[in-house]
């Protein structure tokens, strides 16, 4: 049978098509202007709260306002304590998460074999990354600063002495117990990053490194992880970002709201040459920015309205230099990779 002699198939309209049609641009056009609508009306909320907030910080963000200390009298109040405090947390925090969480996602994603219990502990990843921080916050409390009572009470506990270091037993509420329930919080969104970044490197480059005779270990190390560098950078600092601005958490595990008080005693960069007292930072009390902004907003004092202000300004610059960070450190990295 020839091609010509097959009968090509009828194409048929009905007469309500092109009204079906016409409804369904009708649609798509009110959908689309809905949209539109809601994103540009985001946009003028988020614009009228930073202006409210900036014009109230206009006068008291200044010098004095970052070399002060927390206090009750609004013209003596700064956001020094706090930003020593957010400075040590996350500090601690990056040095204990980004190890483990990376580590985590190469063993997941390059050696471990696809089982019920490889998926299980991948969704699981995928549901605490949803979980509120209040949880985490009830968490590190019980588990970090009481011990969950393992070492008796906050002051009939032990104290291991290593030298410069005071361990106290348990952590109590202190900037380590802090930083290990800030370190829960952004586990799984670092762990998670890291697989997605891990997963977008082409598995050809694996082969062939493969091929060429080099261990696992060396593809992973040499090849994969450079690669994957870009999007782990990313995932890790956005992560860190959470973890800056996140005040329930810290509330329940310890951190003091109202008081002049610097981790280790340090106050100022040359501090940091004394090893005594930067032994001594993770294991003191602490305040960060986002608590000391939560108590500067309560009292009810017009003037700490100007001074919460003040920090909330603070505390978005901090932000907005560590999304830059991650936005710099990816397209950098990004020209480096050739695949």
């Amino acid at each position: 049978m020839s091609a010509d002699s097959v009968a090509a198939p009828k194409i048929t309209f009905t007469p309500g098509a092109d009204n079906r049609v016409r409804r369904r641009l009708l649609w798509s056009n009110l959908v689309r202007q809905a949209c539109r609508i809601a994103v540009y009306s985001a946009i003028v909320v988020l614009l009228v709260l930073l202006s409210v907030v900036f014009w109230l910080s206009i006068g008291w963000l200044d010098a004095q306002f970052l070399q002060s200390g927390t206090s009750r009298l609004a013209e003596r109040a700064g956001i020094k304590a706090g930003l020593w405090g957010s400075f040590w947390l996350i500090l601690l925090t990056a040095v204990i998460s980004l190890p483990i969480g990376v580590g985590a996602a190469v063993y997941l994603e390059e050696y471990a074999s696809d089982n019920r219990l490889t998926r299980t502990i991948k969704t699981n990843l995928a549901n605490l990354a949803g979980v509120p921080s209040i949880v985490y916050g009830m968490l590190g409390l019980a588990a970090f600063v009481k011990m969950f009572g393992l070492f008796g009470g906050l002051r009939s506990g032990l104290q291991l002495n290593l030298g410069l270091l005071v361990v106290p037993l348990p952590f109590g509420k202190t900037v380590i117990s802090g930083a290990l329930t800030m370190s829960l919080l952004i586990l799984p969104i670092v762990i998670i990053a890291a697989q997605e970044s891990l997963r977008a490197v082409p598995r050809s480059i694996r082969i062939a490194s493969l091929a060429l005779g080099a261990t696992r270990w060396q593809t992973v190390w040499r090849q994969v992880l450079p690669a994957a560098l870009p999007g782990i950078a990313t995932g890790a600092i956005l992560a860190i970002s959470r973890a800056i601005g996140e005040t329930a958490p810290l509330l329940m595990a310890g951190a003091v709201s109202m008081a002049r008080i610097y981790p280790g005693g340090i106050e100022s960069p040359m501090d940091l040459l004394d090893p005594s007292k930067v032994g001594a930072a993770p294991f003191s009390a602490y305040t960060t920015m986002p608590t000391a902004i939560y108590e500067y907003i309560k009292i009810p004092e017009e003037e700490f309205a100007h001074v919460a202000a003040a920090g909330i300004v603070v505390l978005m610059i901090v932000l907005t230099v560590f999304n830059a960070a991650a936005v710099v450190i990816r397209m950098r990295a990004a020209k480096k990779v050739k695949w």
